[in-house]
């Protein structure tokens, strides 16, 4: 092992052969290596990221010695790349290594005995002095010629794009998209790297463009910049929007002359990546993939609507009360109307709160149809979601994604227009979570001889994604809608339900903490607490405590089965990061076997939430497991997930998350025998009301807030968040599935 003098204050640079790769990721470049020493050093372990690396290659790493309570001594690369051996023990191992294609253990020692040191030399500059060699000739010149050029060239575009301020992590992605044209790209137009190369944002890419040169008022930044700034208004749900937002938007970011920006404007959409329209006399603008999802929605909506009605003309006088005889139920008189209203349209929203029956009425409405031996087909936005359809209606029920067919390797769904469903009647729960681009690709495959039912709360939290398409569905005012207020009798009962519509209404859960009151530890048991909390560590302090010890004590549910503490955000001491750190220490203090990836320790026994579809290993984005396997020596680790065992490469741990503590968020689509929430100004610019609906409608049997009793008051009174800019209601409600366009 090679070592120069210190580069700066705690970091060094080492040089070495690799003699074993532990472990590489192809989409990353994260590497875990172990390199070589010579004159009976021992070997060392690197960790970093690496365009590509093989046995018997020299590296150079710079970065620094850490002492990793899992793994020892490591050296921590910041940099870390391929380099031409310096000795010719090195040179050896580097030709035989496979890395050179067309020369191999045989032909390597031909080419060191012939030119020695300077063989590298030779190939590089004097490649025809080769053919006089036995073995080689001019086909294998120009495989030997080929393969040292793309070395030659990964060297190049490591060095370039270093130089200009690209971590080697996204190298590897660069490299591996673009290959040998990596400069000749990124010099053209780094903005490319926003849409092609996940993890680079607008700002990393604006930065390598000022250090290649590209002017600040460049058209080229003006265009991207217009583009990044729709692209994250749409990531706070916006579809549609106003000129004046948008132009405020662009100057905030860009700061260039105004002249520019509206000539990329005008460029922008004379390509056609962005779309104007004209709606109640103001001008607005759309990225052209939000507005072909919106139109496309309205469009298949009405057609669905024009369709007969797959089960003919039913009586309901007669068909409802024989289906309440069957089930031995008594509906409501607005529970009839919403049967008899869903069995005479083909296209119907049913919508409401907690405790109020939708569930009732979807299973009066399949066992109706159940004598016409229809097919029903049922789906919900999550996997969790789909599993408690099922579980209340007692029918097979799958994701969307599942529904249509998602096909990985084409990484689209093979269900359309042109494939479409084979379904009479498909029905679709947790609408509020669809966004306008899912419920676009949902809504094509859907027959236009089936019928569809939309069941969701629409004063839950908005998707994730754009739009908000059960709310504009309903405001349209054009389409069937059945909103279900009233709690019936046996749902009275649960303080949890009162409250939640309580909250709904803009009014304090009951009972609420008055000003400067504290917890009251011998309170009568209930299925709703607020526990008054003041400082951020009385919050946490307390927040442990019931979990690990009263909740479990008192009302004998089990902390990683039964309890899930929700929060507003990612962030901050009461974020998820913070709180599962906490909650990992004390619920799982004693596990042997861990490791640390991605900045999270990872070990037996802990609970994990899957933060991405990954449709190879069957797991989707919200399933929550726990963690039966670290395995050190394989780079493996197993997670089970409802009985089935999952297995991820320590590089592919970055789909998965400790999930002691959740963002509400997440939650969506799920239930949870006790929830615990955490709340505190600290959230003070997330705080509203439908956040805390839908956190309190995630429980079943307990629902405990701890806080700050005017975080929670203040939340309460902020509606705000419903207020997504988009043109379906509009759309739906004129009737057409097109704009007046510029």
């Amino acid at each position: 092992m090679n070592e120069s003098s210190t580069l700066s204050p705690g970091e060094e640079r080492i040089t070495g052969i690799v003699e074993k790769v532990s472990f590489f990721s192809e989409s990353s470049g994260f590497s875990v290596l172990r390199l070589g020493g010579k004159e009976g050093r021992d070997a060392v372990t690197v960790v970093g990221y690496v365009a590509a690396v093989n046995l018997g290659q020299h590296v150079e790493a710079v970065g620094c010695w850490h002492n990793d309570k899992s793994w020892g001594l490591q050296f921590k690369a910041t940099t870390l790349g391929v380099i031409p051996p310096d000795t010719l023990e090195g040179m050896t191992k580097y030709l035989t290594s496979g890395m050179v294609k067309g020369i191999g253990p045989h032909l390597a020692k031909v080419l060191l005995k012939a030119y020695g040191m300077e063989v590298f030399t030779v190939i590089e500059d004097h490649p025809e002095q080769l053919l006089g060699l036995p073995g080689i000739g001019k086909k294998k010149l120009s495989q030997i010629v080929a393969a040292w050029a793309e070395q030659r060239a990964v060297k190049k575009i490591m060095l370039f794009l270093h130089s200009h301020g690209v971590s080697t992590s996204r190298i590897a992605r660069i490299f591996r998209l673009y290959g040998d044209d990596a400069v000749a790209v990124v010099s053209a137009n780094p903005y490319r790297l926003v849409h092609d190369i996940p993890g680079i944002g607008f700002r990393s890419a604006d930065q390598i463009a000022r250090n290649i040169g590209i002017p600040t008022d460049s058209p080229l930044r003006a265009r991207a910049g217009i583009g990044h700034a729709l692209q994250e208004l749409s990531f706070e749900g916006h579809c549609r929007v106003p000129e004046p937002m948008l132009l405020a938007a662009c100057r905030r970011l860009l700061d260039i002359p105004e002249p520019v920006l509206e000539e990329a404007l005008r460029q922008e959409l004379s390509i056609g990546t962005i779309v104007a329209v004209e709606q109640d006399g103001t001008k607005s603008y759309y990225l052209v993939a939000l507005f072909r999802a919106e139109r496309g929605v309205a469009k298949s909506i009405s057609r669905i609507m024009k369709g007969t009605l797959p089960w003919g003309a039913l009586d309901v006088a007669t068909v409802i009360p024989e289906a309440e005889k069957e089930s031995a139920i008594e509906l409501s008189e607005s529970q009839r109307s919403a049967v008899a209203l869903a069995l005479s349209s083909k296209f119907m929203v049913i919508t409401g709160g907690p405790g109020v029956g939708k569930t009732t009425i979807i299973n009066t409405i399949l066992k109706i149809l159940a004598t016409d031996k229809l097919n029903v087909l049922l789906c919900a936005p999550t996997g969790r979601a789909a599993k408690r359809l099922a579980e209340a209606t007692g029918m097979e029920a799958k994701t969307i994604h599942r529904l249509l067919e998602f096909d990985p390797f084409a990484r689209d769904f093979r269900r359309g227009s042109s494939n479409p469903l084979e379904a009479d009647l498909v029905i679709v729960d947790e609408a509020s979570m669809i966004d306008v681009v899912l419920m676009n690709r949902l809504l094509a495959a859907v027959s236009s001889r089936s019928a569809l039912i939309f069941a969701g709360d629409v004063d839950q939290l908005p998707p994730v994604g754009p739009g908000f398409v059960l709310a504009d569905m309903i405001n349209s005012g054009v389409l069937p809608v059945v909103r279900l207020t009233e709690i019936f009798r046996q749902a009275q009962s649960s303080m949890i339900i009162v409250n939640a519509h309580r909250i709904n209404c803009g009014e304090l859960p009951f009972p609420f903490p008055q000003a400067g009151a504290v917890a009251d530890e011998a309170a009568a048991l209930s299925d709703f607490y607020v526990v008054p909390s003041g400082s951020t560590a009385d919050i946490l302090r307390r927040m442990l405590l019931v979990v690990a010890e009263r909740i479990p004590a008192r009302f004998g549910m089990e902390p990683f089965r039964d309890i899930q503490v929700l929060t507003p955000m990612n962030k901050g001491a009461l974020g998820t990061k913070a709180l599962n750190t906490l909650l990992q220490q004390s619920l799982n203090p004693h596990a042997v076997r861990k490791i640390v990836r991605f900045e999270t320790m990872y070990a037996e026994g802990d609970k994990v939430i899957q933060m991405v579809n990954n449709y190879d290993k069957e797991i989707f984005n919200g399933d929550i497991g726990r963690i039966t396997l670290v395995d050190e020596e394989e780079s493996i680790l197993r997670v089970e997930y409802d009985g089935r065992e999952v297995l991820y490469e320590f590089g592919e741990l970055d789909e998965i998350a400790l999930a002691y503590a959740i963002t509400i968020h997440k939650s969506q689509g799920s239930e949870y025998p006790a929830v615990v929430i955490p709340l505190s100004m600290q959230h003070y610019t997330l705080l509203e009301r439908n956040l805390i609906y839908t956190a309190v409608t995630r429980a079943k049997k307990l629902v405990m807030i701890i806080g700050d009793p005017k975080a929670l008051s203040m939340a309460i009174g902020n509606k705000r968040s419903s207020e997504r800019m988009t043109g379906l209601s509009a759309l739906l409600a004129e009737g057409t599935d097109d704009y007046p366009r510029q």
